[in-house]
């Protein structure tokens, strides 16, 4: 099939297709006329980016676990001890990050808070 045909079966633009293939995520074939050719397990492939970048990893990390990715109905399961280790790493990172942003959301939430009982006793005062 070639990119358009693979686009409307995965829901995907072209261009985020060609994307994939740039970061080494896809590997179709390439016709004499240099037309991309996309086949069955394309699709699959396609649906398991898409699931590694929605639980927050970057296309350098999903092309080496992409291999030791496995269909399990709705989930992907890894098939390597050491794709479960990056993912356990990469799981760390984003906890991290997480109690960092809900540290940044409780200090911006403190100034709004202070900034709302100053407003409100100016406005009272004056």
């Amino acid at each position: 099939m070639f990119i358009g045909e693979l686009s409307r079966r995965t829901g995907v633009s072209t261009r985020s297709l060609r994307y994939y293939e740039q970061q080494g995520l896809l590997r179709p074939q390439r016709r004499a006329s240099g037309y991309r050719e996309f086949d069955e397990s394309d699709v699959a492939a396609v649906r398991r980016v898409r699931i590694l970048l929605a639980a927050g990893l970057n296309t350098d990390l999903i092309r080496e676990v992409l291999p030791c990715t496995a269909d399990e109905g709705a989930i992907l399961a890894p098939t390597c001890e050491e794709m479960a280790q990056d993912l356990k790493h990469e799981r760390e990172r984003l906890s991290r990050s997480i109690e960092q942003l809900q540290a940044a959301h409780t200090m911006l939430s403190s100034i709004i808070h202070a900034g709302e009982a100053i407003t409100a006793g100016a406005g009272c005062n004056g």
